[in-house]
């Protein structure tokens, strides 16, 4: 089986509750001794109830993944959005910093939110959520990231492509047939981003489907900033469409009904809502690869990289080749 190059494929072997606890303790949160995994696979996340105070919750970096300037600038982001009274949840200030250390593992503190996954289908739910990303990108658009990568052609779907092709994972039975759909969506990729021109770029939450938007009774907030990047307006708009093109339409006036009280909406990025999603599912493939050496990831994922796997993949590609040839979603 290929694995990952150059790399620990083990990062969180020596992670154990212990670790963790005595990494709060560092940082002056006593646990009690339980700890919840949450459902996270990039870094680990526990809940963890506190001695006389209410649960935290503990995110432990993927090593080598982000630089200390990257992470921080995540964190700055976030509570310049918590400062503008936008529903996020920020990192917590222990031991005077919001980025800490302990036994070769960088850590962040976050006070506990909790939240179901919100109704989309619900109008009145995507225009309060659009409302929120709109906040989100007024203050995205007001200085760029220095640090952060962008989302774009190169980084989401052509250098994933290569890492793919350069690491055995794609069966030699299939390969032509996925080097050719692969090539192709790519192509249609760069066809559509060239449509929509020079679309501004933008600080994002970077990740913003449902399961990163959690609600309550007062309404949406938002979670887990960890792939905020810059890049186009639509990328996080678009992973809260789906279903058929009137479907989609339909869904996106709702959310802009609530985005454009606070942001303009550029009409141009249109023509990016199928490409944005190729390259997501280009660079997923490639995350789970590169992470298949995590014993979480085969137990998680038990059907990746299987020869079904990929077939399925090849003809996804080529859908996304015909939506990219469809042109846009068309708004009134």
């Amino acid at each position: 089986m290929p694995g990952m190059s150059g790399a620990d494929p083990h990062p969180y072997s020596t992670l154990t509750p212990d670790v963790v606890l005595d990494a709060l303790e560092s940082v002056g949160v006593r646990g009690d001794g339980r700890l919840l995994a949450l459902n996270s696979y990039e870094n680990r996340v526990y809940q963890v109830y506190v001695e006389d105070a209410p649960p935290v919750v503990a995110k432990f970096y993927r090593p080598a993944r982000w630089t200390d300037a990257q992470i921080l600038e995540e964190h700055a982001f976030v509570a310049e959005l918590a400062e503008r009274e936008i529903p996020v949840v920020a990192s917590l200030v222990l031991s005077g910093r919001t980025l800490n250390e302990h036994a070769g593992f960088r850590f962040a503190v976050y006070p506990r939110r909790g939240g179901r996954t919100p109704e989309l289908e619900d109008p009145e739910t995507l225009e309060w959520i659009g409302r929120f990303i709109g906040r989100i990108h007024a203050v995205g658009a007001t200085k760029p990231f220095a640090h952060r990568p962008a989302i774009d052609l190169a980084s989401f779907g052509e250098e994933p492509r290569d890492w793919l092709l350069g690491h055995g994972f794609v069966p030699p039975s299939l390969l032509d047939a996925w080097r050719s759909v692969v090539d192709l969506a790519l192509a249609g990729t760069r066809r559509s981003f060239d449509r929509a021109g020079g679309v501004r770029a933008l600080r994002l939450h970077g990740d913003c489907h449902a399961g990163n938007v959690l609600w309550t009774d007062d309404g949406p907030h938002f979670v887990d900033f960890d792939d905020a990047r810059t890049g186009p307006a639509m990328q996080d708009l678009w992973m809260l469409l789906s279903g058929d093109r009137p479907s989609m339409t339909k869904q996106l006036l709702d959310v802009l009904a609530g985005y454009e009280d606070f942001a303009e909406f550029d009409r141009r990025e249109l023509h990016l809502v199928e490409a944005l999603r190729t390259l997501r599912l280009v660079h997923y493939s490639a995350w789970l690869a590169r992470r298949w050496d995590d014993p979480a990831f085969p137990a998680a994922f038990p059907w990746f990289n299987t020869e079904r796997y990929w077939q399925d993949r090849i003809l996804e590609l080529k859908e996304q080749v015909a939506l990219m040839d469809e042109g846009p979603l068309e708004l009134p």
